[in-house]
This record gives C-alpha cells, structure tokens and sequence, in this order.
C-alpha cells in the first residue's frame, strides 16, 4: 500500500506511517494485503496497558490510503479512551477494510482478514463496525477465535451502544436544561444505521420531535415511516433550529464550517471523532455555550457489550454498566465547567490517570 523505492534514502521522521504512529503513540500497524481476495486492511493497535486491544473492524471505501490511515489511527486511540474511562480490562484497537462494504463482501475476504487478526495471538480482538454485519463476523471467527458480537453470543452490539449514547443525552439534557427529560426536544439524528436507529427509537418514545438525515435512502424512509421522524437533507441538518445535534454517521462533522451554522444547546451522538480538531473545535463548542459529550465516553455502550461476551457476563450486565454513561457525562461536565476546561480534555485526562494508575499495578514486584 505505501510504495518505498528506495529504502537507503528515506528519512523515518518523514515517513508518514512512522510519523502517524508516532503522532498518537501507538504500539504496533499491521498492515494486510491479499490480491487473491481483494483484501486490503489496517489493524491498529494503540495501547494494550489495560489489556487486549479491543475494537471493530470497519470497511469504508476510502479516497486513499492514507485517510484509512489516519481513520485507523484516532479510532484505535479512541478505543483505548473509551475502554479505560468505562472501567474496562481492555486496551485500543481498531481495524479498517479498504473497500466498497455492498460490492466488495465476500466470505474469503473475511476469512482471509481473520488469518491475519489471528496472527496478533489475542493482541487484537475484533468486533462489528460501520460497514460490518454479523454475518461477516462469522465468517471471521472460522479463522480466529479473537472475535466478539457473534450471533448465538452477545450479537449485535447497537442497541446497547444506542442506549449509552441515549442516558449520556439524557445527563447533557439535564445540565443544560435543568431535567433529562428529552420530552418535546427537538434532536437531529444524523445517520440511521443500527445505531441511529435505536436511538431514534429511545427518543421518539420520549416523545422528543425527531430530525433524520442518512445518505441511504431507503434507511431513511424506513425509519421516518415506523418512527414518524422528520427527513432532512444531509446539508440542511446543519441549519435546522434544535435542542441537540446527534452525529452517528462519520466523524469530523463538527468542524469550522458547521460550527458557524450549528443552532443547538447539546452536541451527543454515536459517531466517532466528531471534532474534526479536537484542540480547536472542542475549545470552539464550549466558547459557544453548547455541551459536547465526548463520543468515546458517550458510544461506549458497544464496547461494553463485547466485553461482556469476552468475560461471560450477561446481556442485562452490560445494560446496566451503559447506564453508568449517564453519571459518567454528568461528572465530565461538572468538571468541564469547575476547571474551564472543554469537555474532551476532561475525558481524556479521565482516560490516562485510570490507564497510568492501573499500569503501575501491573509493574513486576
């Protein structure tokens, strides 16, 4: 995938893998190629402190390399955040399929993609992302048993993700409003796969009043019949006047464009790496009186949920340690606004004292 012509004359501080890794101090890339199947794949592992790396495997039809690259890397770095501020035995991993996921399907590619996920020997566990199905999972898990979210097992990890995602929207509201009721709220959803769907569900049964926009339009019109959200354009969500912004599609939407159109009190959705700059945009969004709920901390329902297949806990530990979401926010918030710091500093700094406290516990006697 990264062409060297002439290893005598490259400089490492130039090269943009070395400098990439070296950017978010990750542990190890193993890139994977196999032209019989077309599999074309990125395993990041970011930190295994904690324990084994764990993360989805995501395929996406990236415009190049190297924005899968940079995608497998903060996602694997968010991984580790988020496993560490859930209270998980679990480090950060992530991995990315380069490839159209309706065109490119097939059962060598995954079963060749889980040849190369079991030559890590349980470094790496993977799981469903975007682009993902259990069913590919399957067909994954014939080659390693590094593999969560299979059907018969803990499955389909959105409802919980949706949920987590939904009681953290819930502690925003109430910081921001004085309750957590989302009754009569106006919220954006944007993007209406597994996730966003679910918590459209969660919300309209509140009985807040629900915007959708997706770039799959029959998802679209699916979930606007059986849930009586409103569809919007994918450009027009930006304008609309509403309580919250919920991002559950890609990352980077919040960004220097959409912060001079965004009209609302609360950024919370599913998606990850919302701020397209986190030093820049994370300070902008508080600048600008709104409460970003850190996605790591709010979509971590997900994780959970593997992790209760890894451990052989239950369907109904994993719901109640999403609920937990809910204190979590609430005390990020707090602290946000104690220190004046913005919010993503505050998870972040969550993250690493649980990751340097428990790091020296493991250090040998």
């Amino acid at each position: 995938m990264f062409e060297v012509k002439n290893i005598e004359d490259t400089n490492l501080a130039e090269n943009p893998v070395v400098a990439q890794m070296s950017k978010y101090n990750h542990e190890q890339l193993l890139f994977c190629n196999d032209n019989d199947t077309g599999l074309k794949a990125i395993i990041a592992v970011h930190n295994t402190t904690l324990g084994p790396a764990l993360g989805g495997t995501r395929m996406w039809k990236y415009n190049n390399e190297l924005e899968a690259l940079n995608d497998v890397l903060r996602l694997s770095r968010g991984m580790t955040y988020k496993n560490s501020i859930s209270g998980l035995n679990l480090g950060g991993g992530k991995a990315v399929i380069i490839g159209d996921s309706r065109t490119m399907k097939s059962e060598a590619l995954f079963r060749r993609f889980g040849k190369f996920v079991n030559s890590l020997a349980g470094k790496y566990i993977t799981a469903e992302d975007v682009g993902i199905n259990p069913l590919d999972m399957t067909y994954v898990g014939m080659e390693t048993e590094h593999v969560v979210g299979l059907p018969g097992k803990s499955g389909d990890p959105s409802p919980v993700t949706a949920y987590g995602t939904y009681v953290g929207m819930k502690a925003c509201a109430k910081e921001q409003f004085g309750s957590d009721s989302l009754t009569d709220k106006v919220v954006a959803v944007q993007g209406v796969g597994h996730v966003g769907e679910y918590l459209v569900k969660s919300l309209t049964e509140e009985g807040a009043k629900v915007y959708i926009s997706d770039i799959h339009e029959p998802s679209l019109k699916r979930v606007s019949e059986k849930y009586g959200a409103t569809v919007v354009g994918l450009d027009e969500i930006y304008d609309l006047d509403m309580d919250i912004y919920a991002p559950c599609a890609l990352g980077a939407t919040v960004n220097d464009s959409t912060l001079s159109r965004l009209k609302c009190s609360i950024i919370a959705g599913a998606a990850n790496n919302q701020l397209k700059q986190e030093d820049v945009h994370g300070i902008a969004v508080m600048e600008q009186g709104m409460i970003y709920a850190p996605d790591f901390t709010l979509n971590a329902g997900g994780v959970i949920n593997c992790y209760s297949e890894v451990k052989g806990l239950s369907s109904e530990w994993a719901m109640n340690k999403a609920e937990e979401i809910y204190t979590t926010i609430q005390n990020i918030v707090k602290r946000s606004k104690d220190e004046n710091v913005p919010t993503y500093q505050i998870a972040n700094k969550m993250a690493e004292e649980r990751i340097s406290a428990i790091g020296k516990v493991k250090l040998p006697l």
